[in-house]
């Protein structure tokens, strides 16, 4: 079953959703990757207001291919999401209640989605000229001087996630082999 969800995520959505749902997400999110976290970080030490909304917001760890003619974006698959480790708790302590990358999240992370009530998605990668054609407007809102590592402020309908770490702390990439170990060995 596919849940349709709009951001800005709410509390009820976030703890109705569980480890291995699918998800067709609707409304704006952010893109962000390992430079404009950098940043993100230098601008909250400075005491500088952030560039974008945190509080019930989404970042998707993409970096977009260059945008063809009369097209929205380029491809825009998803990054892999162990090289925001570092910083992804301080933002779900700032308010951030969703992620959407790819792999696995370390220890304090995972402990931060609980503590936070947040959520991690995961798009598929390999499938990113698809999952651009989900992005029905994109803009970049800061950092310009990061390229493809700009934030961008992105327009998504339908956009087809997982659930991989629900607000309970539930991993997919925990679970999932050890439920099929164990369905195969009932057989």
């Amino acid at each position: 079953m596919e849940k349709q969800i709009t951001i800005p995520l709410n509390e009820v959505e976030i703890i109705d959703l569980k480890t291995g749902d699918r998800v067709l997400l609707n409304g704006v999110i952010y893109t962000a990757r390992d430079a404009a976290h950098q940043r993100l970080m230098e601008y909250l030490d400075e005491g500088k207001e952030l560039p974008i909304p945190i509080k019930n917001q989404i970042i998707y760890y993409v970096g977009p291919s260059p945008t063809p003619p009369g097209q929205i974006i380029g491809s825009a698959g998803p990054t892999s999401s162990y090289r925001m480790d570092a910083f992804t708790p301080r933002l779900l302590d700032l308010g951030l209640k969703g992620i959407i990358g790819k792999g696995s999240r370390n220890d304090l992370v995972c402990e931060s989605i609980i503590k936070n009530q947040a959520i991690y998605f995961a798009a598929v990668g390999g499938i990113a000229a698809l999952l651009a054609k989900t992005i029905k407007k994109s803009e970049i809102v800061a950092f310009e001087d990061l390229g493809t590592e700009s934030i961008r402020k992105l327009e998504v309908k339908d956009m087809p996630l997982t659930v991989i770490i629900d607000s309970y702390g539930n991993n997919l990439y925990e679970q999932g082999p050890q439920n099929y170990l164990n369905s195969i060995q009932k057989k």
